[in-house]
Parts: C-alpha cells; sequence; structure tokens
C-alpha cells in the first residue's frame, strides 16, 4: 500500500486515514492525501483523499476534522466530489462503458473524532473507526478492473506526456517507428517514488537523487503544477544550468497546470529561469546581483576572476553569498535541477533568497556531472548556523513527508544501455583498473542494483545486476541487443561520417522515424561545430533536415521539428531521443581528465529511450569497444572487486562525503605547494578535498 502525502490542511483525519491503510498490508494500492487536484471551469478544486485500487476502485474520503458539526452539508459535499471526478474520468474514452463509467467510483466522509456519529450504509456514508473504514471497503468491490492502470495514469495526468507523440503515420508493424510507438503507450503511471516526489512537500529542504531517465525533470514540472495549484499565491522558481530545459519544463508545467486549473499557469507567480542570467537573460544570480546592488559578473569576467576554466560561476556565486549581509527573501519554493552542476554557493544563495520555512527542492545525479564538481552532504552543503549546528540536515521519518528521495527505476534506458553507461563511466572492466566509485556501498542499491553474486563490502568481490523492477522490461525486449546498443570502429573520421549517413537515411526513409527521433551527440564542445559541419551539409544535400542545438536555434531550444539534433554533450544534458547516435567516442577512452570523459560517456549513453550507436576510429575507440565487448559478454552485470577505503582514496569519488575538518586536516599534513602538487599527482589526495583557500594558494604557486 502507497500513501502519499500532499497538504489537505487536515492534518489529524489525513494521518488516521493514513496509518489505517499502511496497516493494510492485503491491499494493493495509492491512497493520496491533498490530492488530485481538479481542473473546472471555476478552477482547481481540491480532493482531500483518494484512495485507487484494483480490488476497490477509485473511493474520495471527505475528511473532516474535530467534534461534530451539525451544520456541514455532508450530501452536497459528497455529490459535489463525485460529481467533479466523474467529470474528469469521463473525459477519457477508455474510462468510459456505454453511458456511465467503466470504474467503480464511490464517495464517503471520514470524520475520526465524530464518536458515535457512524453511518457506513447510508447513501452519504459516514466514517468514523477503522471497523467502519473496513466495512465499508468491504462493500465496494470492483470486479471489472481492466482499466485500473488507465485510472492511475489520469489520476496522475501522465496522459498528458504519453499523449504528445502521435505516431498516425506508422505503416509497418515491426519498424523502428512501430517499435517506438508501443514502447511509448507502456509508460503509463509513476511509480511510488516519483509520486512521493511530486505531491510530498518539506515545510524545509528536500533532495531527490535519481538516474538519468529516472524522470527528475517530469517530476520537477509536476511538482511545481501542483504547489501552484495548491497555493496559488506562492511565488515559485525553478532553475537549471541547460539552457534547453527552459522550453521543456515550460511545457510540462502549461500541460500539467491544465489538469489541476483547467487554466493557464500564472506565469507572474512562476519563474522559470536560468542560475546565472545576464542583462538580456533571466537568472537567479544576476537578479540576486540587482537586487542587493552588488556587483554582477558576465561568463567572460567571471572566468578570468577564476583562473580556471569551468570555475567562473562558483566563484560568482562564493563572491555574492560573503558579500551580501541581509538577504531579501522573495521565492517561497525554489526547485533546482541538474544540483550536480552547481556549486554549493549557489545552492545557499537559492536557500537565503527563501521565505520560511525555506522550501528548496534540489534534484541531481552525480554522474552526469560533467565538470568534475563534487555533491557534499547537505550538512556541508548548506553551512552552519550562528551556533556551529548544520543549517540543513535530512531525515525520513515514517508518517510525515520525505526529505530524501531516490528515484531508483530507469524509465529511459534499457538495461544494456543503462548498464553499459556505469561499466564504462566507472571503469569497471577497464584494464588500467577502476577510474571512480561509490563511497558507500549502499549506493549502489539506492540506484537499482542487486547483489547477484559476491557481497557488497571493501575489498569483496561482488556481481552486481539490474532487476525487472528497476530496469523494466519492456525497455528492451522490442529490439535484440545487438541492435539496442551497437559500438562500431573505423579507420578514420570519413568511414565513421559515411555511416553516420547512411544509417540517418535509413531511419528516416525505412525505419519510420521522425527527424526529431534522432540526436547526434559530440562529446567535446570546443570542436563540436566544425566536426559536424560537413555532415549536416551532406544530410541537406538528401533532404534531410538538421539543427547544431544552441548555434542554428536559440539557447533556449533543442529540439525542433522536422530536424535532426546535432548537439555538443553540455547542450544534450536534460533531453532524450529514441536514436541517439555518439561520434568521436574516441576521445572519452583515456585523458587526463578520465573522469569527466567517463562523464561525458554516461550522459551521452544516457540520454537514449530506445537505441544507441557508439562510433569513433582509431585505437582509443578499439580499446573502448573491448571495454564495452566485456560489459556484454558479462551479459550487462557489474563484476568487480569493491575497493578499499584506501583504494578509494586514489579514486575520484562519488558522492563523496567528507566533512570540512576532515579536509582541513588533510590539508593541513602537506606542508608546501611542491608537495601538494606531487600528492596531487600520485593520487594520495584529491583536488576536491582541499579546502578553498588552499586550493586557491595552489593556483598562484603554479601561476
Amino acid at each position: 500500500m502507497i500513501v502519499v502525502r500532499g497538504g489537505t490542511g487536515k492534518p489529524v483525519s489525513s494521518q488516521k486515514l493514513a496509518d489505517y491503510f499502511e496497516a493494510r498490508t492485503d491491499i494493493d494500492g495509492y491512497l493520496y492525501l491533498g490530492y488530485p487536484i481538479i481542473g473546472t471551469i471555476e478552477g482547481g478544486y481540491p480532493i482531500d483523499a483518494l484512495f485507487l485500487s484494483d480490488q476497490h476502485g477509485a473511493i474520495i474520503f471527505h475528511l473532516i476534522e474535530g467534534i461534530y458539526d451539525n451544520t456541514i452539508n455532508i450530501s452536497d459535499i459528497q455529490d459535489e466530489n463525485y460529481t467533479k471526478l466523474e467529470s474528469k474520468l469521463k473525459q477519457h474514452n477508455d474510462l468510459n462503458k456505454k453511458k456511465g463509467l467503466a470504474v467503480q467510483l464511490n464517495v464517503a466522509t471520514f470524520a475520526s473524532a465524530w464518536i458515535g456519529r457512524s453511518d457506513i450504509k447510508s447513501e452519504y456514508p459516514v466514517l468514523v473507526t477503522e471497523d467502519d473504514l473496513t466495512g465499508f471497503l468491504n462493500a465496494t468491490k470492483w470486479d471489472d478492473n481492466q482499466t485500473y492502470q488507465k485510472l492511475i495514469s489520469v489520476i496522475q495526468s501522465i496522459t498528458t506526456i504519453r499523449n504528445r507523440n502521435k505516431r498516425g503515420y506508422v505503416k509497418k508493424t515491426d519498424s523502428k517507428g512501430a517499435k517506438l510507438k508501443k514502447l511509448e503507450e507502456s509508460i503509463a503511471n509513476l511509480d511510488r517514488q516519483q509520486s512521493t516526489a511530486v505531491i510530498e512537500t518539506v515545510e524545509g529542504v528536500q533532495r531527490i537523487r535519481g538516474l538519468a531517465g529516472s524522470g527528475k525533470t517530469i517530476v520537477l514540472a509536476l511538482k511545481v503544477a501542483y504547489l501552484h495549484a495548491k497555493n496559488p499565491d506562492w511565488h515559485i522558481a525553478v532553475t537549471f544550468n541547460s539552457r534547453s530545459l527552459k522550453n521543456q519544463l515550460k511545457h510540462f508545467i502549461t500541460l500539467f497546470t491544465l489538469e489541476h486549473t483547467n487554466e493557464e499557469p500564472d506565469w507572474n507567480k512562476i519563474d522559470i529561469i536560468h542560475a546565472w542570467g545576464s542583462p538580456s537573460i533571466r537568472g537567479i544570480y544576476y537578479e540576486l546581483c540587482l537586487k542587493h546592488n552588488i556587483e554582477y559578473f558576465d561568463f567572460k569576467t567571471a572566468e578570468l576572476m577564476a583562473k580556471s576554466y569551468g570555475k567562473g560561476f562558483d566563484v560568482a556565486c562564493e563572491k555574492a553569498y560573503n558579500e551580501i549581509e541581509s538577504f531579501q527573501q522573495y521565492y517561497d519554493v525554489v526547485l533546482v535541477d541538474e544540483a550536480q552542476d552547481f556549486s554549493p554557493y549557489f545552492l545557499r544563495l537559492c536557500y537565503q533568497i527563501l521565505s520560511q520555512p525555506k522550501r528548496l527542492v534540489y534534484a541531481y545525479d552525480e554522474l552526469q556531472n560533467i565538470s568534475n564538481k563534487q555533491m557534499p552532504s547537505p550538512e556541508e552543503l548548506f553551512g552552519l548556523d550562528i551556533n556551529e549546528k548544520p543549517l540543513v540536515s535530512l531525515h525520513n521519518t515514517p508518517g510525515k513527508p520525505k526529505q530524501d528521495i531516490v528515484l531508483d527505476v530507469c524509465y529511459r534506458n534499457s538495461k544494456p544501455i543503462l548498464a553499459t553507461a556505469h561499466a564504462l563511466g566507472f571503469g569497471i572492466y577497464r584494464k588500467k583498473g577502476l577510474i571512480q566509485m561509490f563511497d558507500r556501498h549502499q549506493l549502489w542499491q539506492d540506484v537499482g542494483y542487486k547483489v547477484k553474486d559476491g557481497k557488497l563490502a571493501d575489498g569483496e568481490s561482488v556481481t552486481l545486476s539490474r532487476d525487472e523492477k528497476s530496469s523494466p522490461g519492456f525497455l528492451e525486449e522490442h529490439s535484440t541487443i545487438d541492435d539496442l546498443i551497437t559500438f562500431k570502429t573505423f579507420n578514420n573520421d570519413a568511414e565513421q561520417i559515411a555511416y553516420l549517413i547512411a544509417e540517418i537515411e535509413k531511419n528516416v526513409t525505412e525505419d519510420e522515424l521522425k527527424l526529431d527521433d534522432i540526436m547526434v551527440i559530440h562529446p567535446e564542445p570546443y570542436t563540436a561545430k566544425r566536426a559536424v559541419g560537413t555532415i549536416r551539409e551532406e544530410l541537406f544535400s538528401k533532404g534531410i533536415n538538421s539543427n547544431l542545438a544552441g548555434v542554428t536555434t536559440t539557447p533556449d531550444e533543442f529540439f525542433k521539428d522536422n530536424a535532426v539534433v546535432f548537439t555538443q554533450i553540455y547542450r544534450a544534458k536534460g533531453n532524450e531521443a529514441s536514436m541517439v547516435y555518439i561520434i568521436n567516442a574516441q576521445e572519452c577512452f583515456d585523458a587526463v581528465n578520465i573522469t569527466q570523459k567517463r562523464n561525458m560517456l554516461f550522459t551521452a549513453l544516457t540520454r537514449s529511450k530506445a537505441w544507441v550507436r557508439v562510433l569513433g576510429y582509431g585505437q582509443n575507440m578499439q580499446a573502448l569497444q573491448q571495454e564495452f565487448e566485456h560489459v556484454k559478454n558479462n551479459n550487462f552485470e557489474l563484476k568487480f572487486t569493491y575497493p578499499t577505503a584506501a583504494e578509494r582514496e586514489k579514486l575520484s569519488i562519488v558522492n563523496r562525503d567528507m566533512t570540512a575538518q576532515k579536509r582541513k586536516k588533510t590539508a593541513s599534513e602537506i606542508q608546501s605547494a611542491n608537495v601538494l602538487l606531487q600528492s596531487l599527482i600520485n593520487g594520495e589526495i584529491h583536488k576536491e578535498d582541499l579546502p578553498d583557500d588552499i586550493r586557491e594558494k595552489l593556483i598562484q604557486e603554479l601561476l
């Protein structure tokens, strides 16, 4: 039984109803508190609680707080509840049966403090005790429950996503277009963790961790729409690093708000806003500088100030944070997507501009970190108060909205693609050994892996695999393994280009894929424009249109109808396509900054929601392909010896949870810049373990 706690304003009756259903282990289903909000001509209509089950259908619970009150018109309230939800369900043909609903729909009042006022057999039932609830459920059986999954999809608003890609043009029964049509129809409902992440709102900070493809961006868009419908006076901001996410977020927030309120979002209350910003583009940092009358730094100036490429925004945010003595609070909620791309100081700025109780939601997947940043613990991320106590600590307490949520099911990537991405990203089968590793063993299980053999412990051999729950079978059953994921090595770039052009032409003319089903990713951001120019010209000569994201489109656009999208890796983040081509993949095999390069490859692989082609040339590509063959030969399981704590110190650690005190101690043991540099080169310490002041001194010594 899944209980999802939204806000009802009726805490006592909500808690008692939740306690009852959580104790009913014999029932499968959902109990939503404070959800759904139904869009009507009068605006959003909130339902106190809704129970969904394939055994009992849909039951609306009207909740009453406090002692008996004979002035409450229960019949009118129940009738209105019933009519509103019935009207919503009847809009979907699959939920209709002749002139009525194909769903068993009932409504009851639950008034837990009305002692001796039960009336469960009435036309307008009033339930008071647990026995009343049990008796009412026993009397509401749903036998013809074939529409149950569709019912959940409608309640969760997921039908609005599924209906956006129409494929009526598909003629062949076995083409990639036909397979894609079926695949898109299979992704029907939110899972337990996604539902929790959307609806449960913490009076404080909430963290959402999830794999690529686990639905983080969709969850955040749904959450914005839900909070906006529930609290129309709140000023909400959703911010991000990849500008190409803006239109995607706006599209989904609009769809979901229409579901909840039957009205367009009030864009005076919702800001879809870039993290940095400029005089021509709204941004969290830029507007904060204006409001607090401090100096704003653009990209070029910030990078010069940082003296390290890619660190400019971090330094600018740190300077702003330290310079502002008294922060203005002008948001009620801030949601941060792609939080792995930001320094702690940006998240601290977001925290400071929030009114109490500081509702900040940050979502991330650290393996998509292609900037070599480390995600600190919440205690370190947000700092200490005046009493030297952490401002933020996250705990999941039974019966309360969850503060820390892990999305462990991947709905984009099939098991072969995701396991390959993890194997190559971590260097599981790399001849030279591992590249990076989770610091805590449990994180492998958090992201959906199960121990098939061995032991998940330091120094122990272990075999990890993904099961049907964490990697649903329908994501891979539509095609053979060799079609799902292919690595190809060519002698030179010309051969690679010829193959790519021929395959894209085949996708369009034979496979019944749309042009915007296809994404071509170049991992190197600085040379992508020049590298893909010849390819785009050749495709155009064959009548195939294409765009280079952020160059031939606006920075806020990624896909355009009737055009293949070419992109460098930074712009690809947060987006997905059915057919993904990764070109020049040899650049990700080995490098001085190998962790960053492998994370680029991981991110590129996980853009695919159906098929992926990894292309490259030369010896490095051949070696990368051999690494993939090891993954494939091991049935896409991860077999390795878990590094000990001492061995992990020489790796790049994912989710390193090192306190500031330990970092200070580590640095203080090394007295000179020369010794420090040698220790970094030897892998005895890591740059991310150094405090900012020591890192700055090292930079000064080397300049």
